[in-house]
């Protein structure tokens, strides 16, 4: 067995372990939380009433939702629904399954994510391979203020902040994700224009830390390639701008890059819910804060369990380029 191979199985183990993981640390979270869904349904209901809820009402409940069955049982039975049926069980917080609430809102979700994390890494690649060049320049003095305002200012402040401009100055309603008319209109170009309109806001909020942080790893990267032995070797030999800087320094630091991809998925879809919140997007965040403040298990778990997924499968996806890329991998080193 090639050592290659041996790393592709050790990475299937990793990508299983993990996923089992994520899952069971999600179901006992809400498990340990104060109540539990029937209390909070209970509640919900009868709030205002003048009805008194006993004990035995929310354990009626509990019965007819199968929350009363040990943890580890109900754990069982529904990481078993999923690896044999793919079924994330029901939604106690709406009358609908898991998995239509994924399935109906997965491909907004995932579309406004993936555009901003390929706008922090279309912005910060070129900047900071070319602030890299001219250190201690203008360049790299407005670049250190650009990526310290994109750390320090969090990305609900800066959602209010668009919003009120959009409000105001244009006039523009930018809360959710499709505008009314188009709700339940099918695809055309106008809904298109429409989704797009909408989701640049949080597309920007949400690349805006991750372009700061890329920003920052991309000149500190290639400006340490910069100062190495075969930069200096090649520019003996007559290379110089552009080919020098593409050929050997460039390709040595988008590495660390490429192999950051899924981290920083990650990182975006954890700020995902507070500014889905801000914005009313109604996507997958809003439905994974809204399932947490009503201990609806099988909705978070599934959420994240999806999510985590896509994160696990893309670091597996860039960790294969990295090693087509780099011969040590391959190699089994």
């Amino acid at each position: 067995m090639s050592g290659f191979t041996r790393y592709l199985i050790w990475r299937f183990v990793q990508m299983a372990a993990t996923l089992l993981a994520v899952s069971l640390m999600v179901y006992a979270i809400i498990e340990l939380m104060p109540g539990d869904f029937a209390e909070r349904e209970l509640f919900r209901k009868f709030n205002g009433t003048g009805v008194t809820v006993t004990q035995a009402d929310i354990d009626n409940v509990r019965a007819q939702l199968g929350l009363d069955r040990p943890f580890l049982v109900r754990y069982a039975d529904w990481i078993w629904g999923i690896v044999t049926r793919f079924d994330f069980g029901p939604a106690f917080r709406v009358e609908t399954t898991v998995n239509r609430i994924i399935a109906l809102k997965v491909g907004s979700t995932m579309a406004v994510i993936v555009s901003a994390l390929l706008l922090s890494y279309l912005v910060a690649i070129p900047v900071g391979m070319y602030v890299a060049t001219r250190r201690r320049g203008m360049a790299d003095a407005g670049l250190s203020i650009v990526s310290y305002m994109g750390l320090a200012i969090p990305g609900f402040a800066l959602a209010l902040l668009l919003l009120y401009v959009n409000v105001t100055v244009f006039g523009a309603d930018v809360t959710g994700l499709i505008s009314e008319q188009y709700k339940n209109a099918p695809w055309s170009l106008a809904k298109v224009q429409d989704f797009l309109i909408h989701a640049m806001v949080p597309i920007i909020v949400l690349g805006w830390s991750a372009t700061a942080f890329q920003l920052q790893t991309m000149r500190a990267l290639m400006g340490d390639e910069l100062g190495k032995l075969y930069v200096t070797a090649a520019r003996a030999r007559g290379l110089d701008g552009f080919r020098l800087y593409w050929r050997y320094p460039a390709r040595q630091a988008l590495l660390p890059m490429i192999n950051s991809l899924g981290f920083d998925l990650n990182r975006i879809f954890n700020e995902l819910p507070v500014v889905a919140l801000i914005l009313v997007l109604g996507e997958l965040g809003q439905e994974l804060l809204n399932a947490y403040l009503d201990a609806d298990q099988n909705t978070a778990a599934g959420i994240l369990l999806v999510i985590t997924s896509l994160i696990v499968i893309l670091n597996f996806f860039t960790d294969l380029l990295i090693a087509a890329i780099d011969p040590r991998i391959r190699l089994g080193g």
